[in-house]
This record gives structure tokens, C-alpha cells and sequence, in this order.
């Protein structure tokens, strides 16, 4: 029989051997590991040693970890506003506090929200520490609403009856409404809101008084005050536009319309000749 040749099996592979330059890497690597734990650890110690000096110097928590961690880096690059329209810029980067440079963790985010928002054009304010090295803040700012007349000044007020500010006030007076006496911001909106239920009123609205801090008077541009009862503005002003468009009620010389009686109207005709003295509540001059 003839022989059948056996296929050769192929030479087994030598690991490669390892490089000259292998071989140096990996005795590197070997010394450099212990090497980096003890430069971790000697900057742990750094920071220990930092945190114990400044506690012999009877620094707070605080402004202890501040200054150590900013001796590692941890500074402030900068600090991000979003949402500052009329809040002033000065004022509000006085509340936030913090600075680029300053150490970031030596700031605290709650007392910083705290100043913000104690700011009269700052409704609330959101105050976030991004690390490593950016303050973000974003406001919401108060919306005026009104403009308040008091004992002779004049104030912006928002919706809730909070003053925004006392200053500036011109800017808004022809766009805003104008609310009089004591007691007016807290009762504003509801008035208010009422009113622009009924434009054809409410555009003939020059001041809204509030008398007694109990119920309102409203001043027209003619002349002629409305005299509404108390907790019913609603519907003496539904009533009022329906006898604006029956009879053109408002139209007439008339110096004072008291709907403070629930069963019937009190028309008061006016003067010939204004020999009354002004009510101390009523708006005397426009807002400066």
C-alpha cells in the first residue's frame, strides 16, 4: 500500500519578546505608581495642614474649605445672569457676592438667593454653583402693575401689591393704571380685573381711589366720580356699562354717580362752579 503523507503541522508561535523600550515603559510605570500616591497623598495633607491652620485663625467651616480648595484650583472664572432687565446691575452682582477669583467653594448659594431676591425688582431668583468654576443665576423679575399715589409719592407696584420701585415711575405712567390712598396695591388687582371686563369704563378710568381702605372711587377723565360699593365692584360696573350703552350715562355733567346703595342710583349734577376743596386723596400731579 502506498504511504499517505501526514499533513505538517505548523511551528508553534514564540511569544514575541518584549522591546527594549517595553521593558523601560513598564519599569516607569512601576515607579512613577508610588510616586503619584504620594504626591495625592502629600496634597490631602496640604489641604489638612490649610484646614487646620485656618481653624487656629477662627475662620468659619466655610470660608476654611474656600481657601484650601482655592489654593487647588477651585476659583470662581465667571458668574452667569439670565433674566436682568430693570434689576440694576451693580445692586444684584453686590447681593450675588462672589467675584471671578474668589474661591468657589467659600460662597453660599442660600445666602446669596437670600440677597437677590430681597432686590424689589426680583420676584425669585434661581442661584446654582457649576463647578469647577462657574456661578449661574436667573431671575424673575416683578412685573409692574400699577402705579401707586400715597401721601404724595408715587410707587410701582406688581400684581400682588408688593412695591417694585420709586423710582423711574414716569416711564410707566402712561401705560400703567393708577391707583390712590391707603390700603390700594393690597385691593388693585381685583379692581382692576374687573375693570377690564368692561373697556368702555375702563378707558374712561383716570385713577382708582380707595377710601377707607374698604372700597373704591373711580375718577373719570370728565370729571365725574363713581362711587362703587363695597366687595360688589363687579357687578356695579357690569351695571354702570349697561346704562353707558342704554342712555350714554356717562356723557352727561354729571359730578358724581353713587352706586353704593344696592336698590337705587344717586346722581349728583355738577357745579357751575368748583367750590369744593379736593379730596387729600385724590391724584393731584402726574408721577415723577
Amino acid at each position: 500500500m502506498p504511504r499517505v503523507k501526514q499533513p505538517k503541522r505548523p511551528a508553534a508561535k514564540l511569544p514575541d519578546r518584549p522591546g527594549r523600550w517595553q521593558v523601560l515603559l513598564r519599569r516607569q510605570r512601576r515607579l512613577l505608581a508610588p510616586a503619584a500616591i504620594g504626591l495625592a497623598a502629600l496634597a490631602v495633607i496640604g489641604l489638612g495642614a490649610s484646614v487646620l491652620h485656618a481653624i487656629g485663625q477662627g475662620a468659619s467651616f466655610r470660608e476654611r474649605m474656600g481657601d484650601a480648595t482655592a489654593r487647588l484650583g477651585l476659583r470662581v472664572a465667571q458668574v452667569i445672569i439670565d433674566g436682568r432687565s430693570k434689576t440694576p446691575e451693580p445692586l444684584l452682582r453686590a447681593a450675588i457676592g462672589v467675584a471671578p477669583g474668589d474661591a468657589i467653594l467659600g460662597w453660599s448659594v442660600q445666602a446669596a438667593r437670600g440677597r437677590i431676591e430681597s432686590i424689589n425688582w426680583v420676584q425669585s431668583a434661581v442661584v446654582e454653583r457649576r463647578l469647577p468654576d462657574t456661578i449661574y443665576v436667573k431671575l424673575t423679575e416683578r412685573r409692574p402693575f400699577a402705579v401707586w399715589q400715597h401721601e404724595g409719592k408715587f410707587r410701582l407696584i406688581d400684581n400682588q401689591g408688593q412695591v417694585v420701585t420709586d423710582s423711574d415711575v414716569a416711564d410707566f405712567a402712561g401705560q400703567l393704571p393708577l391707583v390712590v390712598g391707603a390700603g390700594a396695591p393690597a385691593a388693585a388687582a381685583k379692581l382692576l380685573e374687573a375693570l377690564a371686563a368692561q373697556p368702555t369704563i375702563q378707558a374712561r378710568v383716570t385713577a382708582a381711589v380707595r377710601v377707607g381702605e374698604r372700597r373704591w372711587n373711580l375718577r373719570l377723565a370728565n370729571g365725574t366720580d363713581v362711587l362703587l360699593p363695597e366687595g360688589a365692584e363687579a357687578q356695579a360696573l357690569a351695571r354702570l356699562a349697561e346704562l353707558q350703552a342704554q342712555h350714554a350715562l356717562l356723557d352727561r355733567p354729571l359730578q358724581a354717580i353713587d352706586m353704593r346703595l344696592p336698590d337705587r342710583f344717586v346722581f349728583r349734577p355738577m357745579p357751575s362752579h368748583d367750590s369744593e376743596p379736593k379730596d387729600a386723596a385724590q391724584p393731584t400731579r402726574k408721577p415723577t
